[in-house]
């Protein structure tokens, strides 16, 4: 068992060496720091600067946690804590069908629906034009996403804790929100965040969705309303057309490293935020 649990565990170190040879020949012809830094995505002059898709990678991750965490969490808490069964019976099934849908379904809605209300709509009263395929779209799509997995996480961590720790709250006197706020959140509060951790990761590599809103434009964002570029999107837009051009196999590989190291290192950190949150919260 042993064995096959680092067989498992090997297949993340194999994908990270083999996008690592598959980048070698970009990196002998540039420095790491030129292509993390540079802002030009010219492959015909041989210019592949990544900060614009690193960047819309993190404004459309950003956005969507800040759009979707206080929904979820709320929604969580009034379905564990006060919803009837019945309700509860109607909406469990509705989170499982959002979960179920495939992206590219979440896609087509936003170009239909959510692009033209940034476009004439919201946009006008903050900026003179836009095109409504933007960040805020792709955060937008991306936030409706990942609230199946949130919820149904935040929920499971909820019902997990016990129940003698609400009753000691609410004998002493408490109302059930202060039991929520005071017992259930926090001794539940190292499962939230590892839950947060698990829907980043989910959102950092989120494709086709984003790839029909965000407008695809390899420029940094400077507001909501921009489009922008995500690595993600940069591969699956360019993969096809990579042997026509030299370098842009090395590059595409590179733009997949890249989103792999972020993945890994968000994920590294924030375990060891988790850890020291946990003991914390032991003492």
């Amino acid at each position: 068992m042993l064995f096959l649990t680092l067989i498992s565990l090997s297949f993340a170190v194999i994908i990270g060496i083999s996008l690592y040879y598959k980048s070698v020949p970009i990196l002998d012809q540039h420095s790491m720091w030129e292509l993390l830094s540079g802002e030009s995505w010219k492959p015909l002059k041989g210019q592949f600067g990544f900060f614009p898709f690193i960047m819309g990678t993190l404004w459309v991750t950003g956005i969507s946690i800040i759009i979707s965490l206080p929904l979820c969490l709320l929604s969580a808490i009034y379905l564990s804590e006060y919803a009837h069964p019945y309700i509860k019976k109607i909406v469990y099934p509705m989170i499982d069908v959002l979960a179920g849908i495939p992206p590219v379904v979440y896609g087509v809605w936003g170009i239909l629906v959510v692009v033209p209300y940034i476009s004439t709509t919201l946009a006008p009263h903050f900026v003179e034009f836009s095109t409504g395929y933007s960040v805020l779209a792709g955060g937008i799509v991306l936030a409706i996403m990942i609230i199946p997995l949130m919820i149904s996480v935040f929920i499971e961590i909820f019902d997990a804790l016990p129940g003698g720790l609400r009753e000691a709250s609410l004998s002493l006197g408490a109302t059930n929100w202060q039991t929520i706020k005071k017992v259930v959140l926090r001794k539940s509060f190292p499962g939230l965040a590892a839950a947060v951790v698990l829907a980043i990761s989910r959102a950092f590599g989120e494709t086709i969705a984003v790839l029909m809103v965000c407008g695809n434009v390899s420029e940094v964002p400077k507001s909501v309303f921009d489009p922008a570029y995500p690595l993600p999107a940069l591969i699956a837009n360019n993969y096809g057309e990579m042997m026509s051009i030299p370098m842009y196999d090395a590059a595409l590989m590179l733009s997949a490293l890249l989103l792999f190291v972020i993945i890994l290192a968000f994920n590294a950190i924030s375990r060891l935020v988790l850890i020291r949150i946990e003991r914390n919260f032991a003492l």
